[in-house]
């Protein structure tokens, strides 16, 4: 059957998301095999250097991670799947946020040795932020130390999920033979070279006790979800395959259950029946409620119908500059749309035609006529930027956007030679289209061009693809950690601002008080209207709030912006013909600027969580090069041979951590980071960095 005959109830979109290393490829290149997209495997690593068909880019390849999220599209008998591989590397984390944002289910891969890693947190967060379903997937259960059962507690304990196996292994490590359908009861075989030839087999005698134990606690929390499945526990009956199946799709796609299988991608294992199961239990589009806002009726909630028949909604959620211009990845919700139509971008009204649909195979393109609701496909000669909605023009339905994380690293750049400039700016200008979490600023002090970003592997890599798919030669500065300030002290100010030149002059006066807010607080700038009796003109109020959140974005100790702030007015004057909007804008700065030092200002510093894994025996020379970074360790545990440790660690400190690393564990430590907080910064630290700033402001004014 063609993909695109195939009934709304027969697809699925789902992405494949995990912690770095976990095996998210392996996996998703088993997928293909094993559907016939592709005929022969390649490893991540391998030797042949043609390296997995989802890192298609040179870059992927050569590091063995993905950095971009892949799209691919494949049959399972007669159910077609849409499948997103994500980067598991926290420095792509927005390729992961955009993929579950257009995603109606997901597998969470979890390494069987490592279990629940921080990056494993992460995506499972992000999954939780989107209402996506999900199945845990346990892989490399042909490693040593594999342990599927340590991994399904660490989901219950550390992730809080409701999770329970419904397959069970056949042996670990070096003995991993095959799994057991603990819903069927039967135990799987993969024989041939590949694993392709499934053998279905009674469950072994010494197996099953253990076998039935896990049922029955599977069938015990179905119970939960399903009355008849309740009843048939309660007289301690058994429970029907099919009936069992019903409860666990019903309790995952209630999002209060997360189902939890197991095998070795990378030695053929258990992948097959992950299919299976990915096809009887996630959603399809039509189980999944979407919403859109109205832009015609006050962003009113509007639930997307996935039925051809509707007015045609779309997110581009993704874009890539190819051969051919810019292919835009869309998802659509509802309605259908064929070649050669005429869509509309919600955003700016734009029309567009769309001259080409293709699906994606990785960076293959097989050009299609139409495509429908629940599809995901690209679009070429489509120009937009990322989560961009369409429609038929029929209404003005936006879809909501994806959560983007902001930036913690920046960096001076600039091409090393005047030739290079055009391409340059190109590519940023490309670059900063197709990913939101990287931003490009020009620093009027400094004339320079600073580039921020989620760490230092995600600039180095923009930096890398600036050279080789633009020809451009790029000199980078010290990296530059985005600092903030604060204040800690509540002031009372009042200000009065006067000017008399010929004519009519400015006239302002402000009174009211600014203080920190509270340590918790989601808002880092709270403006309070304490006006009674009109003071202050109404009209002028709001120029007071642009006053203060304009000064407020360089702060008087190093220029950083200024979060955790309140600012109240509540008295003033003003002139009948002196006043203006400028006046009271003006009196606002000047009063923050007055009083500024008054409120006694901190510098913030982001401290990042880390998690480093390494072998026991360099647990010693791990924990002192955290300590000499000023880092705080919150956690250590051991796991077979290898230690884990969690810790809080200044961003500034972290600078080159890698290289330590690998040296200092003879290139077997790891390690993740991302941004967990802003956290005053030591006395000494403030002090150095104070300095720095003088001596910059003395040298511009020269």
């Amino acid at each position: 059957m063609s993909s695109d005959k195939v009934p709304m109830e027969k697809i699925r979109n789902i992405g494949i998301s995990a912690h770095i290393d976990s095996g998210k490829t392996t996996l998703t290149e088993r997928i293909l095999f094993y559907t016939g997209k592709i005929h022969r495997i390649e490893e991540v690593r391998g030797k042949s250097g043609v390296g997995a068909k989802m890192d298609s880019m040179d870059l992927e390849r050569e590091k063995g991670i993905t950095i971009q999220s892949a799209a691919t599209f494949c049959m399972w008998g007669d159910y077609n799947i849409n499948i997103i591989d994500t980067p598991g590397h926290v420095d792509f984390t927005i390729e992961v946020e955009r993929a579950l944002r257009v995603l109606d289910g997901a597998v969470l891969v979890l390494c069987a040795v490592a279990g629940v890693q921080s990056q494993s947190i992460t995506v499972d967060r992000q999954m939780t932020r989107y209402n996506v379903p999900r199945i845990a997937f346990i892989n490399k259960m042909d490693r040593s130390g594999a342990n599927p059962y340590r991994v399904a507690a660490q989901l219950r304990e550390k992730l809080g999920h409701n999770a329970h196996m419904i397959a069970m292994p056949i042996g670990a490590e070096d003995k991993f033979e095959g799994v057991i359908d603990l819903i069927n009861m039967k135990a799987n075989y993969y024989d041939g070279d590949n694993g392709e030839n499934i053998r279905l087999e009674e469950i072994p005698a010494d197996l099953l006790p253990k076998a039935q134990e896990l049922r029955h606690e599977l069938v015990g929390a179905m119970a939960d979800f399903d009355d008849d499945v309740a009843h048939l526990y309660l007289d301690d009956k058994d429970v029907s395959p099919e009936m069992l199946m019903q409860a666990v799709r019903k309790a995952t796609l209630s999002l209060k259950f997360v189902p939890v299988m197991m095998g070795s991608a990378y030695k053929n294992k258990g992948v097959q029946l992950l299919l299976d199961n990915v096809c009887s239990i996630l959603p399809n589009p039509s189980e999944v409620e979407n919403i859109a806002l109205d832009q015609d009726n006050n962003e009113a909630k509007v639930a997307m119908e996935s039925t051809p028949d509707k007015p045609f909604v779309a997110l581009a959620f993704k874009l890539e500059d190819g051969r051919f211009g810019q292919l835009t990845y869309m998802r659509i919700y509802q309605g259908k749309v064929n070649k050669g139509d005429t869509i509309i971008n919600s955003v700016n009204q734009k029309k567009v035609k769309v001259p080409r649909l293709v699906r994606m195979h990785s960076d293959e393109m097989h050009d299609i006529e139409s495509s429908r609701a629940g599809d995901i496909v690209a679009m070429f000669g489509v120009d937009c930027a990322s989560g961009d909605t369409f429609t038929d023009g029929t209404n003005r339905l936006t879809m909501t956007s994806m959560h983007v994380p902001n930036a913690v690293i920046s960096l001076a750049v600039a091409p090393k030679d005047k030739t290079g400039a055009a391409n340059f700016s190109k590519a940023l200008n490309r670059f900063t289209k197709e990913d939101p979490t990287l931003r490009v600023h020009r620093d009027e002090e400094s004339a320079q061009t600073i580039i921020s970003g989620m760490g230092e592997l995600h600039l180095e890599i923009y930096i890398e693809r600036i050279k080789r798919e633009y020809g451009c030669e790029v000199v980078a500065g010290q990296p530059q950690v985005a600092y903030r300030e604060t204040i800690t002290n509540h002031v009372d100010f009042v200000y009065q601002h006067k000017k008399q030149t010929g004519g009519s002059g400015q006239y302002a006066k402000i009174g009211g008080y600014m203080e920190p807010l509270p340590v918790d607080a989601v808002e880092t700038y709270e403006f309070v209207d304490d006006i009674v009796g009109g003071s202050i003109p109404r009209e002028y109020i709001p120029s007071c709030d642009k006053g203060f959140q304009e000064q407020l974005k360089t702060g008087q100790l190093i220029g950083a912006p200024v979060v955790g702030v309140r600012m109240c007015v509540n008295d003033g004057a003003s002139h009948a013909v002196d006043s203006s909007d400028m006046a009271f804008r003006i009196c606002a700065m000047t009063a923050v600027r007055e009083n500024y030092d008054k409120a006694k200002p901190v510098v913030l510093e982001p401290i990042m969580k880390l998690e480093v894994q390494a072998p026991e025996e360099f647990q010693g020379t791990v924990v002192g090069q955290i300590n000499q970074r000023r880092g705080v360790i919150a956690m250590t545990q051991t796991e077979g041979s290898y230690f884990v440790v969690n810790a809080e660690v200044p961003l500034s400190e972290m600078f080159g951590y890698s290289t330590d690393l690998r040296s200092a564990t003879q290139g077997k430590g790891e390690f993740t980071m991302e941004f967990l907080k802003y956290a005053a910064a030591p006395r000494n630290v403030q002090d150095e960095l104070v300095k720095k700033y003088q001596e910059k402001r003395a040298a511009q004014s020269k």
